[in-house]
């Protein structure tokens, strides 16, 4: 007994031991194996393996060629270099390599051979043996993969028959087969189930997290309502909306009636100056609206003010989903080609062709709208109200937008991250069926989403140091969404998400009414996987590829928020003409109406409405609209901008950030839509030998006029304006300029000094493990690579088509407007 006592209390001294233990091994219970120099993730299966494989590298990679083994799962197509480093068994697994496609990404593989190509699907049967292998996919980027004449032919065959098999498009049921390849492993649920979320951000999932917002936004007369917490009032909206204080629950219920899908107006962001932003969708006219009920729309319409309201109409000047669809499909056709057809742009139609997508116009239009509504709520005790049919689409778009122009929160990381789970993911956005995953209705799919990504870069692109995120950070964001694996992108709306991680049944009572009710059976099915928010970076990308997500900005000054918008400024609401106080007015096309058909207002009186004749900004004329807002800039400079000759006060980091929308103003994301590019156009427009490339030829003449400044500044010190002659200094890269100048190249130096290997180098997600390996050897006689027009053998040479100077870029042929950035 005294030995069994003694051996029951070291058991018990142990019991803490053994449980942290347990926790340590189910947090490394996830972590990656090692297949054939693979780290692949718990669960994942190598379907085929070939050896002595090139990857060709990219312009962000570094160029060239690199060395290696390309693997085929059943979940992505990996390419582990020869000389990679040995993966940490001990960290966290990553879904994507550096140079990994998921299978989901994928839109079509093409087979090059000698003098020909082939688009290899399921059924097809290849009669000849690949000697590259192209990828093309969904995010807008090529792999392309050259094989070895010492590569099996069998090998080679079957590893592009496996790819042929396993991508997209997708059959019904495939996307939960595609994750659970990813992420239905024991070891993965229980990794994922113990990953906590980022606490720096905010996800606008419960009350406490609206009413972190309405703080920090200084609304203190508006509340957070719990009316639609069943989704009873609405199926699209979310649990809890913002209202103001003084509509009561009661009240408010009568109004969901009176709009479609009961998107009634409801509180999205508040200007320091005291006016709010709202968003609602159109009214429902065949609504008998009684005067208790235009009584309690008013209330909420006009929120907390007094004053003005103004209802800005998204559907006249916006494109809608079906022309977003329709540009974007052909911006992909454009900036990808199509090698399998040998179909392709020529150099004199490319610009014209990429004005012809309407692309840039969509984005110009959006643009356009979102300054005229930060005009509208920079005046001051002021509601303006965007209206959408049904509020799910280009309202997400212009209310996002207004809130990045005007406040520097949401330009930061986790508050662009917040503005998305606010305006997008908790508002409704139909995520799944724009994207569609499932390509099952290719009706409703609509890349709307990517249209304000590219928007938010815009933004960028002309005031990058306003801005915390960077353009790394929206490209990752761009490349996340397509791929099937966030629960941010597979839902229509919140009620969808509550679905999928519960079965939710409901219980009648006398008392309470109809209530949720959680039964014994209620989790989510088990073969089904947890899928993880889109935030959580860690599971996509290396700590390297994550710090280049944000850059350091300078600090803002503390601005006195309004509470309650009780300030006396000098308003432009005079603009309204004889408004007075409770009028409602129609912002559409440019002009201020109050037109007799905008029910339910003020219904049944003679001279109920007030006429406004007088024209706002007008959205048809664009260089009048951009002198107009350019001449408003300017008078508030003074008071608002800190100039090099005298600093008449801070910086006011709520003035709205007006992009110029002129067409020479607009560029196409190139970093984005053109990393393919190359490899498309290369095939059937190959550059002359005799012939240097365009940006070498402008680099020399850029050089020329260096020389001549030189000349003409004899007090200037000579290193001054050479900076590149000085062998000593390592290569200067005009791409990271600070102001983004258009310099799309690193400056010449001198014939006598040969430049120096590049240090600029970056690869999309993290820097090449290898440097381009040898030419290899041919498998009969020269090797000919179809796909970019050259013999294998040639890039030993100093041939500037294929060595540009170090941190050069090349672009499409006659992509040297300033369309391209």
């Amino acid at each position: 007994m005294l030995t069994g006592s003694r051996t029951t209390f070291k058991v018990r001294q142990m019991l803490p031991d053994i449980k942290e233990r347990m926790l340590n091994q189910s947090s490394i219970g996830a972590r990656s194996r090692d297949v054939f120099g693979l780290r692949c993730l718990p669960g994942e299966c190598v379907l085929q393996r070939t050896v002595m494989v090139r990857k060709k590298l990219t312009a962000r990679e570094g160029r060239g060629w690199l060395s290696g083994t390309l693997f085929c799962t059943h979940f992505r197509v990996a390419f582990v270099p020869q000389d990679s480093p040995k993966a940490d068994d001990n960290a966290d697994p990553i879904l994507l390599g550096d140079h990994d496609i998921a299978l989901a990404s994928i839109e079509k593989v093409v087979a090059v051979g000698p003098n020909r190509t082939k688009l290899v699907t399921p059924n097809s049967s290849l009669k000849f043996t690949p000697e590259e292998l192209v990828l093309y996919c969904r995010d807008m980027r090529v792999m392309c993969f050259l094989f070895d004449r010492l590569t099996p032919d069998a090998q080679v065959i079957e590893i592009t028959y496996t790819i042929a098999k396993t991508y997209q498009p997708l059959k019904p049921g495939s996307v939960l087969a595609f994750q659970n390849a990813a992420l239905g492993s024991v070891e993965m649920k229980q990794f994922l189930s113990n990953r906590r979320r980022d606490s720096h951000m905010n996800w606008f999932e419960s009350a406490s997290d609206w009413e972190q917002e309405l703080e920090r936004c200084g609304a203190t007369s508006w509340r957070v309502s719990s009316v639609n917490d069943r989704f009873e009032m609405s199926n699209s909206l979310s649990k809890f909306i913002v209202v103001p204080q003084k509509v009561l629950d009661t009240e408010l219920k009568k109004s969901f009636a009176h709009f479609n899908e009961g998107r009634i107006p409801r509180w999205c962001w508040r200007h320091p100056r005291g006016s709010d932003l709202l968003r609602m969708s159109s009214f429902q006219n065949n609504i008998y609206h009684e005067k208790d009920d235009i009584r309690n729309l008013e209330m909420v319409l006009f929120g907390c003010q007094s004053s003005l309201c103004v209802v800005v109409e998204l559907g006249d000047e916006l494109p809608s989903p079906a022309d977003i669809q329709l540009a974007h499909s052909r911006l992909r056709a454009l900036c990808l080609g199509d090698i399998s057809s040998s179909v392709s742009v020529p150099d004199d139609k490319w610009l014209s062709t990429l004005e012809g997508t309407h692309w840039l116009d969509y984005i110009r239009s959006c643009l356009r709208k979102a300054s005229e509504v930060s005009c509208l709520l920079r005046s001051g005790h002021l509601t303006v109200a965007l209206q959408e049919v049904e509020d799910r689409d280009m309202s997400c778009v212009v209310s996002s937008l207004v809130q990045v122009m005007c406040d520097p929160h949401y330009r930061t990381q986790h508050g662009f991250q917040g503005l998305v789970q606010k305006e997008w993911v908790m508002a409704g956005h139909r995520f799944y069926s724009r994207i569609n995953y499932h390509r099952e209705s290719d009706k409703e799919e609509s890349p709307v989403f990517l249209l304000f990504l590219d928007c938010v870069w815009h933004l960028w692109f002309q005031f990058p140091s306003r801005f915390q995120l960077t353009d790394d950070f929206l490209l990752a964001l761009h490349d996340s969404v397509h791929l099937p694996l966030f629960s941010t992108f597979l839902s229509n709306c919140q009620r969808e998400r509550c679905k999928r991680s519960q079965n939710v049944g409901q219980l009648y009572t006398p008392v309470n009414g109809w209530r949720d009710m959680l039964g014994p059976d209620s989790s989510s099915d088990t073969s089904d996987p947890p899928l993880p928010p889109v935030w959580d970076w860690a599971l996509q990308y290396s700590r390297e590829r994550r710090d280049g997500f944000v850059q350091p900005v300078a600090p803002m000054p503390p601005l006195q928020l309004l509470q309650n918008g009780n300030l006396n400024t000098n308003l432009d609401t005079h603009r309204l003409a004889d408004a007075g106080p409770g009028s409602v007015f129609l912002l559409s096309r440019g002009a201020f109406t109050c037109p007799a058909n905008l029910p339910p207002w003020r219904s049944g009186g003679s001279g109920a409405y007030r006429k406004s004749h007088r024209r706002a900004l007008s959205c048809e004329n664009v260089p009048g609209l951009e002198r107009l807002l350019k001449a408003w800039a300017l008078t508030e400079l003074p008071q608002n901008t800190a100039t090099a000759s005298g600093s008449k006060g801070p910086l006011d980091p709520y003035e709205p950030l007006l992009p110029l929308l002129m067409g020479p103003c607009m560029s196409l994301w190139r970093e984005c839509y053109l990393r393919g590019a190359l490899h498309a156009q290369a095939f059937s427009h190959p550059v002359s030998a005799n012939r240097p490339h365009p940006v070498d030829r402008l680099a020399q003449e850029v050089q020329q006029l260096r020389d001549q400044l030189a000349q003409l500044s004899p007090r200037a010190a000579p290193d001054s304006l050479t900076v590149t002659s000085d062998p000593r200094r390592p290569d200067t890269n005009l791409n990271q300029s600070t102001n983004n100048s258009t310099f799309l190249y690193s400056a010449l130096r001198p014939k006598s000094t040969p430049p120096p290997t590049s240090t600029n180098q970056r690869t999309s997600r993290g820097p090449p493990s290898a440097s381009a390996p040898p030419p290899r050897p041919t498998r009969d006689g020269p090797k000919h690579s179809f796909l970019f027009g050259h013999s294998a053998v040639a890039e030993t040479r100093s041939d500037p088509r294929y060595h540009p100077p170090p941190g050069a870029t090349k672009l499409p042929k006659s992509n040297g407007s300033s369309l391209t950035s």
